[in-house]
């Protein structure tokens, strides 16, 4: 092998029916899909600074027949949703005779899934990318390189090539401050994949990415990706202050959201330094409104207090919540629809992702599961999807009737067009903004395109919007471009959310009619199989 490489690198597609897409959304701003590729251009920037680099997103363009002609390497892989196209990905490559190397959270969980690929980079990349280019460059053809679990110095993570993007095809770009997360919630992968002991670049990288992006030209909406930007405190608030000067010597080009856990709400001076620096908005995972749901979870960061005045105090900080729900846990007792609904309509959450419960690979929830001899044999392999498609990939302790009928009954309920706009009413009355949203270019143009499809979207969507649109004139005119931002997102959830009901409908009349089976469970011969 020569020092020289041409390498193609492919965002693999996303599942095409899914809640995070905001298809129609997209469409008002002249995007092409929400969240730009941070993972791979971080690859990029690792590389070889004479190695030839070319980023097709599957999302947002075509890839062609000369993409990969040009290729000497294709480089792949992402997320559980995107496992379909990324196993497409890899036999196209094998087909065309090209290597490929597959890294991502979902090679990493399920490293037997993607075989066929030549090289597999499992794990955190900074400090595991230059042995996979050793080995290229000494001619291997395959390989298996792995980072161990929580480790890695993100101090060492490079400048992503944000220059790699094409920064008009999205809604917003990400950065990331830490990875990690100091809970231990049953269900989720992140401490997994990224341990229990949240890792902080340098207030430094993050600035220089910043002023990267300044640099391209780009303004407006950045996303901290971080899995709980307050997963390390003391490091946070010893950024915050930096970046509040980096916004003030910029004239604050930017404005930020990010995820976090609930107990952001009781730290007054971080919500405070959040607010001022321009965060607008934050997605927490509330799951359960009941405690016992949440003690069996490990979540127990959301006990002991009162959600809505939680969500008051993030909201009155002038961030807006978005929230996940989550329906099917053991500990349901009974139908969970109406507090689920009580939960989201008394905390005012206008976003509210709610799923079913998922057995991700690699989880504490799986390893259980296996061990109770519920797991679907073939879920160690389910295909790509998310928690509102896919789900209940175990025999659950409830009727599986009655966890899809409380599902549907929550999605029907917040998202009939008058909750959900009485929710953003009562969002943007307490969203107390002490910063002007900063029109950009093409704002205008997005708000005339939004008056004109809530219009297409009948009487019953107009008229809420209008109500809620009026009220916020009257009482709260700063919060007004956070209410049209989250209107906007109505124009994908409703219609996404009544096609969900409509086949959760199907297989509860499957069930009803008796044409529905249960997969078969794992064996213990297939149990042992799995990897711990």
């Amino acid at each position: 092998m020569t020092d020289k490489c041409k390498v193609l690198m492919i965002f693999p597609l996303f599942n095409a029916s899914s809640f995070w897409n905001y298809k129609e959304t997209c469409d008002l701003s002249g995007a092409r899909y929400p969240a730009a590729p941070l993972g791979l251009i971080t690859v990029a920037a690792l590389l070889p600074t004479n190695w030839d680099i070319r980023l097709v997103n599957r999302n947002t363009e075509l890839l062609t027949e000369s993409d990969f002609n040009w290729a000497d390497l294709v480089m792949t892989g992402g997320m559980l949703p995107q496992r379909n196209d990324a196993l497409h990905l890899i036999e196209r490559c094998k087909a065309a005779n090209k290597p490929v190397v597959v890294g991502g959270p979902d090679v990493t969980s399920s490293p037997a899934l993607y075989a066929a690929a030549d090289f597999q980079v499992l794990g955190e990349a900074e400090e595991i990318m230059g042995n996979f280019v050793a080995a290229w460059q000494a001619g291997e053809t395959q390989g298996v390189f792995e980072a161990p679990m929580g480790k890695t110095d993100v101090t060492k993570s490079p400048l992503p090539r944000f220059d790699l993007l094409k920064l008009e095809h999205y809604l917003h770009v990400g950065v990331q401050f830490s990875r990690g997360c100091p809970f231990s919630c049953e269900f989720c992968d992140i401490i997994e994949l990224y341990g229990r002991v949240p890792r902080t670049k340098t207030n430094e990288q993050v600035l220089a990415e910043l002023n990267a992006l300044y640099a391209l030209g780009y303004r407006g909406h950045v996303d901290f990706v971080d899995d709980n930007l307050i997963g390390n405190k003391k490091a946070l608030k010893k950024f915050l202050p930096d970046l509040l000067r980096w916004q003030n010597e910029k004239k604050f080009p930017f404005e930020f959201s990010t995820e976090a856990s609930i107990n952001l709400a009781d730290d007054e001076e971080l919500l405070k330094s959040l607010g001022q620096t321009n965060f607008f908005a934050v997605f927490i995972g509330i799951e359960s409104p009941d405690t016992d749901t949440l003690v069996l979870m490990q979540k127990k960061q959301n006990t002991r207090r009162s959600l809505q005045q939680s969500i008051t105090k993030i909201h009155e900080a002038g961030i807006f919540v978005n929230a996940g729900f989550i329906v099917g846990f053991d500990s349901e007792q009974g139908s969970v629809a109406s507090g689920m609904i009580d939960c989201i309509e008394d905390t005012a959450i206008p976003v509210c992702m709610v799923g079913l419960l998922y057995a991700l690979p690699t989880t504490q929830l799986t390893r259980r599961l296996l061990a109770e001899g519920r797991l679907f044999s073939g879920s160690e392999q389910t295909q790509s999807g998310d928690q509102c498609t896919a789900g209940l990939n175990f025999a659950t302790k409830r009727p599986r009737r009655d966890v899809l009928h409380d599902y549907r009954t929550v999605l029907a309920a917040i998202y009939d067009p008058v909750a959900y706009f009485g929710r953003v009413r009562r969002m943007g009355r307490m969203l107390k903004r002490d910063r002007a949203h900063k029109m950009i270019r093409g704002d205008l143009r997005s708000f005339g395109r939004l008056l004109l499809r809530i219009h297409r979207a009948g009487p019953g969507t107009s008229r809420q919007f209008w109500r809620m649109l009026l009220d916020c004139l009257v009482h709260n005119p700063k919060a007004l471009p956070y209410t049209i931002m989250v209107s906007a997102l109505y124009l994908h959830l409703g219609p996404f959310s009544r096609q969900v009901i409509l086949e959760i409908d199907q297989e509860i009349d499957n069930i009803d009619q008796g044409r529905w089976q249960a997969p078969p469970l794992l064996s213990p011969v297939e149990v042992a199989c799995v990897p711990a």
